[in-house]
């Protein structure tokens, strides 16, 4: 597996005073996504949890539902100059009877590390069609809880600790019990770390659960929770416009500028309660 942290020399300067020293930063480096032998995607991430990832996005993509729906997952092909693995090429082998992408959606570009939508062939192709609809669904999550996650989810942020250049997702119960946490130098990629954690432990859909973002909401993240049925998105910073039209649609509840007890609820506040 690759490096999660590089080492670099860097001149600090503070007032008058210089000091040459080495820094941590976020290693960022593309992992190539095959199916079938043909390839899908390319996505700027930091180098693990990237079976995690590749399940995560083959849901958020509508490929697949349930971790059954994926016969293997394997590393190939991608070697060094001296002939070691990079891992940074994974293939995949659908389950039989799961259809293969439809290549008019497929991603035309590289997915940076600041777009998780990058590459989409349209709009259409954008807005996809969750097979765990949140409908009817009744989680609902105190205020006070809801208020406590996003500290939760700084305090367990190690690499951003030695790096400061990661985002994170963090998996909640609506009682407040953290699941998973996943960083990386995508915000999109954390989301689909911490969604494919869930897949492959049997937990999807992920009804009664709660997503909390260390950044803004988009409306990638939106339809990433949508896709795996989690009800509730919250997030430090603020929602997009699109991202708030999609929850609304959606039936999920969308939280942004969680500080505290202070909040924005944009979409489907029944499932906060006050306290």
């Amino acid at each position: 597996m690759g490096r999660v942290t590089a080492r670099t020399p860097v001149v600090r300067i503070s007032g008058n005073q210089v000091v040459r020293r080495p820094d941590n930063l976020a290693v960022e480096e593309p992992l190539e996504m095959r199916v079938g032998g043909k390839v899908l995607a390319v996505t700027m991430r930091t180098p693990d949890n990237d079976v995690d990832l590749v399940h995560g996005f083959l849901l958020s993509e509508g490929i697949i539902a349930t971790r059954d729906d994926v016969s293997i997952v394997r590393y190939c092909d991608g070697v060094d100059a001296n002939g070691a693995n990079t891992y940074n090429v994974l293939d995949i082998a659908l389950a039989p009877g799961v259809a293969l992408p439809d290549p008019s959606t497929d991603r035309s570009t590289v997915i940076s590390s600041a777009c998780g939508v990058c590459g989409k062939t349209s709009l259409d192709a954008v807005r996809t069609t969750t097979k765990h609809p949140l409908v009817g669904d009744t989680t609902a999550v105190t205020s006070t809880t809801l208020g406590s996650m996003p500290v939760t989810l700084r305090s367990d942020q190690r690499i951003f600790e030695r790096t400061g250049g990661l985002h994170a997702a963090g998996l909640f119960t609506s009682a407040g019990e953290l699941l998973a946490l996943r960083e990386d130098v995508g915000r999109h990629n954390a989301v689909d770390k911490v969604i494919g954690w869930a897949i492959t432990d049997g937990r999807v859909p992920l009804y009664d659960t709660v997503l909390i973002v260390s950044g803004r909401a988009s409306f990638e993240l939106v339809q990433k929770a949508v896709m795996a049925g989690i009800p509730i998105l919250g997030a430090v910073s603020a929602p997009s416009s699109l991202a708030v039209e999609l929850a609304q649609e959606s039936g999920l509840t969308l939280a942004g500028f969680i500080r505290g007890d202070s909040m924005n609820v944009y979409s489907h506040p029944h499932r906060v309660v006050i306290g």
